[in-house]
């Protein structure tokens, strides 16, 4: 469990990253999951950010306040799926987001604004390497021969989702 939220970390130094910018509107209309890939966060505007260059071989994404707000729709996270992103570490996120992360048995935390800062001061920049035990609400973040770990909390709720797979696997086990 602990290396499917384990990975290369994605710094977004912006808040307010809505749906639209995580997955534009104009590929709803799309039948699969995987067809969204190519095109997550392609249109994200956030000085010297290139998601063609950026988002390759990165599982994890730090970020601001308020990530995912906009539209309520599963493509946002699904194209964080389809992209092997599946830990987004937030100062907070828009609340159907992360009911919709949760859903889709991926991991939204939350974190005080002063530990996202510190994160961004000692890591930004940087390639960074997030191990996560999921277990014990524990990351151990790496960079540059620094070690950095801080717990995290999660609902009990939201950790059985995401501990079985999302809603449906979910269901599936216990209705």
């Amino acid at each position: 469990m602990q290396n499917k939220f384990s990975g290369g970390v994605l710094f977004l130094d912006r808040s307010d990253i809505n749906t639209d910018e995580i997955i534009p509107a104009k590929y709803l209309t799309e039948n699969t999951k995987e067809a969204l890939g190519p095109h997550l966060l392609e249109d994200l505007k956030l000085d010297g950010f290139d998601p063609e260059r950026d988002i390759k071989g990165k599982k994890v994404i730090i970020t601001r306040e308020n990530f995912g707000c906009g539209s309520s729709r599963e493509h946002a996270p699904w194209s964080l799926e389809v992209n092997e992103i599946r830990l987004v570490i937030a100062a907070n996120f828009a609340r159907i987001f992360k009911q919709n992360m949760f859903n889709c048995g991926l991991l939204a935390v939350e974190l005080p604004d002063s530990e996202i800062d510190k994160l961004f001061s000692e890591f930004y920049g940087k390639r960074v390497y997030i191990e996560t035990d999921f277990e014990h609400n524990l990351f151990k973040i790496t960079a540059d021969g620094k070690q950095h770990e801080l717990t995290f909390t999660i609902a009990d709720f939201d950790k059985a989702l995401v501990e079985a797979g999302g809603w449906v696997e979910y269901a599936d086990k216990n209705y």
